[in-house]
Parts: structure tokens; C-alpha cells; sequence
């Protein structure tokens, strides 16, 4: 999501790039660019109005700070106006109060409330250490009580039993009394939704939120990023019919092209609470305004980059692993560990998005999934190693080698490959290491001491997709991605 928007933006800022002061002369041409890209995201139009009225105002209102490029620094209020008018911070819900905190899910149909009811559930048992009731409540669709009931499963949280004959509001009532007596502090409530906003879905749900107002319901409605303004358009309509305490923005992982995440918060005053990300329970985020707009302006994300690392990443693992690094020794089953973390935080492309810089680059590299597939047939080859090939692949001959083979439903060659890259791995590993302990810049396979590093001082080293692309010639790891 936003590649496109992050792209024209990157593409704007080329007009204010190597001035020597901000002027209103020089912005024009980029907030000219910057307005067009933010329509064409289907941003709203008097959002966009007052956010490039805003970001002239201080751009040209800022005296340049010494030693500052003028360039950066009207990017940095970019920065802060992006994130401005989608909430400033993270404003996650208020759970530490006494007595049960009732959680109503609602959107309309399709939407992806009882995908996200599961997932939030996951996510308030594991962060916040709540004891979580989920409450079927949807008495038009009867296969979202057996697809809520198939979620608790998975994440081993308790779902009640109710019964879909009862108004919704009888449901609610009778699962809160249920809460009570078995001492859960959160009850998430999945409610219907229709293809459109109508009388009788806004009356059902007025009624489940009268009946549970002594408990000070969260409302929370969920709203397909890939709908633009209309998810603007219905959750103003849910706000004034019900008040809405948080929006939930599902699918954000598709090429939606962002306009809700940028209009909701600023059309409806109701902050954005958690993004949905995926199709795994786990694949849900809190929203944070500020590490969005990094995102778009192609900073990265550090920070939930270290969170993703920290929450998905053993230690005892990566502990050993560094171990072995610094002795110089580099076994396959250090690799498949790296590749499974790796992994286990997401794409390789959602990953690369979260370092400053790489937006980029990534537009220049194209589409990784085939570096991610090249991965996959690794592991199941590696899967198919006895302990002792892991540790010390140069045990591998002929016999083995057939036997991998078999074993993994690959070829004879496509082993010895393998093999091949790992040695040229383990080179670069080894390399690494020897600079860690002061042996200076390594010599990767393929190159001289310090041969493919730009001769600038203080230049980064040359990247996939430099020159390797362009010539077609193959990375260590095969395409150029490596």
C-alpha cells in the first residue's frame, strides 16, 4: 500500500532538491505535484486542500535551519503535517478500568469484522494479558458464529455459545452475565453487517449499544482500505448513528491506494486504532500516524521494525547465531534460521519497506516474489539434510547428494546449486567477520578486495540492482536479488 502515492512523492521533491533556501517560487511546482498525487489517491479534496495550505504556510514561514538542507527539512513538514492529519500518535483503546470492557465490531458486510474480532482478541490476550471473551452476535450470516467459533480455536480463546434466534441485544446481554460469572475482562462482540447502511442494521445496533452503555462500550467499525472515500463516507455515517470510538482499517496490505488512511481521521474526528494486515491472526498493528508517513515519504519504520524483530525473533537463537559469526562459522542451519525469522516478520518486500531509503530501490528491483520462492525450495532442501550435512555441508557426496534430492522433490542439480550458493554464503559471512574484528573491508566472492564499492568517501557499498541487474549477470543467491 502506497507505493504509488510514496513514489510521486519521491518524484515531486526532485523540484526542491540542491535550493538554497525555501521559497514559494520554488515549493510551487511540488505542491502542485504533491496535491495531484494525494487526488489521485482518492484522499479527500478539502483534506487535501488544507494540507497543502498548511505545508506552504510553514514551509515558507521556516527559517532554515543551519546545516540543514533546505530540501530535507521541507520534507520533514511534509512529514509532520502527513502525520498531523491522521492523528498525530497512536491512540490505542483505554482497557485499564474496572469491570468488563465490551468491545462492539461494526462495518458493513465484507469488510472483514470477524477476521479482525479474532485478531484483536490474539492481541489483547498476548500484549495485554486480558482474559477475552468473543461474542457471536450476528444473526444474518449464521456461518460467522462457525467461522468465530473456528477462530477462538486457533488462538485457544474462549468463544460463547449464542444462540441466533435471540434480537442481538438479548445475545449481548445474556454473553456480558456469562462474562461476569466466569471473570473475563474483555468481551469482543461480532455484529452483523449489511451490503449497505440501512434503518434496520443502524436500529439493531442502537439497541446492543443502549443495553451496554452502563459498561461504556468501545465501538469499533472496520473499513476496507481498498474502498478509498466511500470507507470515509460510512464510517461518518456509523459515527453519527452510533458513535464510533476507533476506526480499524482492514486489508492494508492490498494496492489500495490510501486516501481512507489519510481522510477518516480528519473528516470524521475519530482516531484509527489498529490496521489489519494479512490473513494470520497476528497480522495486526496499532496505527501510528507518524510511522505511517514515514512510510510514505520513504523514511522507513525502524521502530516496528525492531518491534517486529523483537516479538518474532528467538534470542537464544539469534544468540547462538551471532556466536558462531563471530568465530567465523556459518552452518546451513544458521541460514534456515535466519531465512525462518526472517519469515516470521513478513514479506521480504514489507521488510525492505521499513528501511529508510529502500522505497527506491525496490521500485528499481521489481517484484521479489521470486527471491521469496527461491527461499521456499531452499528450506524444503534443507529440510530433507541429516543434522550432521546442516553443520557440515562438505559432507555431502554423491550418495547424499541423490538422497536430498529425493527427499526434497528436486533435482540432483538443483542440490549442487544450492550447495554452490551456500559456499558463497559462507564466504561473505566469513567476510563480514573478519571486518567485524578489524580485518578491514572483506572480498566477497566474485570481487577484488574492494572491488563494487563506490570510490566516493563514506559511500555506501554497491546494491543489488546496481549494475548486476542491468548486465543480467546472477547475485550469489541467483536473479539479482541477492
Amino acid at each position: 500500500m502506497f507505493d504509488t502515492l510514496s513514489e510521486k512523492f519521491s518524484n515531486a521533491f526532485k523540484y526542491v532538491q540542491g535550493k538554497s533556501k525555501i521559497s514559494e517560487e520554488n515549493i510551487e511546482e511540488t505542491l502542485k505535484e504533491v496535491r495531484t498525487a494525494l487526488l489521485e489517491a482518492d484522499v479527500n479534496f478539502k483534506v487535501v486542500k488544507e494540507f497543502i495550505a498548511s505545508v506552504k504556510e510553514k514551509a515558507i514561514g521556516e527559517k532554515v535551519i543551519k546545516g540543514v538542507n533546505p530540501g530535507e527539512q521541507f520534507v520533514k513538514i511534509m512529514h509532520d503535517e502527513l502525520a498531523k492529519i491522521m492523528g498525530d500518535a497512536n491512540e490505542e483503546l483505554n482497557l485499564d478500568r474496572p469491570g468488563i470492557v465490551p468491545i462492539l465490531i461494526v462495518g458493513l458486510n465484507g469488510q472483514g469484522k470477524t477476521t479482525f474480532s479474532g485478531k484483536l482478541a490474539l492481541h489483547l490476550k498476548s500484549k495485554k494479558k486480558k482474559d477475552v471473551l468473543l461474542v457471536p452476535a450476528d444473526t444474518f450470516r449464521p456461518a460467522a458464529k462457525a467461522q468465530l467459533e473456528t477462530l477462538a480455536k486457533q488462538i485457544d480463546v474462549e468463544c460463547y455459545d449464542s444462540d441466533l434466534n435471540l434480537h442481538p441485544k438479548d445475545i449481548v446481554l445474556k454473553a456480558i452475565e456469562y462474562a461476569q460469572k466466569h471473570h473475563k475482562n474483555v468481551v469482543i462482540i461480532d455484529t452483523a453487517g449489511r451490503l449497505h447502511v440501512d434503518e434496520e442494521l443502524m436500529g439493531q445496533l442502537k439497541e446492543v449499544k443502549i443495553a451496554l452503555d452502563s459498561f461504556k462500550p468501545e465501538v469499533l467499525m472496520v473499513a476496507d482500505a481498498m474502498t478509498g472515500q466511500e470507507a470515509v463516507n460510512v464510517s461518518k455515517t456509523f459515527h453519527e448513528a452510533i458513535g464510533v470510538t476507533g476506526i480499524v482499517l482492514s486489508k492494508m496490505d492490498s494496492d489500495a491506494k490510501g486516501g481512507a488512511a489519510l481522510s477518516i481521521r480528519h473528516v470524521t474526528g475519530v482516531p484509527i486504532r489498529y490496521v489489519s494486515m494479512g490473513e494470520k491472526m497476528k497480522d495486526l498493528e496499532l496505527f501510528h500516524p507518524d510511522r505511517l508517513a514515514k512510510r510514505i515519504l520513504d523514511m522507513g519504520d525502524v521502530l516496528s521494525l525492531v518491534e517486529k524483530a523483537q516479538e518474532n525473533i528467538n534470542e537464544d537463537d539469534a544468540e547462538s547465531m551471532m556466536k558462531n559469526f563471530q568465530k567465523g562459522k556459518f552452518t546451513v542451519d544458521d541460514f534456515l534460521k535466519q531465512m525462518e525469522m526472517m519469515s516470521s516478520m513478513g514479506s521480504m518486500t514489507s521488510i525492505l519497506k521499513m528501511i529508510p531509503g529502500m522505497g527506491g530501490m525496490l521500485r528499481q528491483l521489481g517484484d521479489l516474489s521470486p527471491a521469496e520462492n527461491e527461499m521456499k525450495k531452499m528450506k524444503v532442501i534443507i529440510s530433507s539434510m541429516t543434522k550432521e550435512e546442516r553443520q557440515n555441508y562438505k559432507v555431502i557426496k554423491e550418495s547424499r547428494l541423490k538422497r536430498i534430492a529425493r527427499g526434497s522433490g528436486s533435482t540432483e542439480q538443483a542440490v549442487t546449486d544450492f550447495i554452490g550458493k551456500f559456499k558463497q554464503m559462507e564466504q561473505m559471512m566469513g567476510g563480514l567477520s573478519s571486518m567485524m574484528k578489524g580485518g578491514g573491508m572483506p572480498s566477497f566472492p566474485g570481487m577484488g578486495p574492494q572491488k563494487g564499492f563506490r570510490q566516493e568517501a563514506g559511500a555506501m557499498p554497491q546494491m543489488p540492482g546496481d549494475k548486476q541487474k542491468k548486465k543480467g549477470t546472477k547475485g550469489p543467491w541467483g536473479k539479482g536479488y541477492f
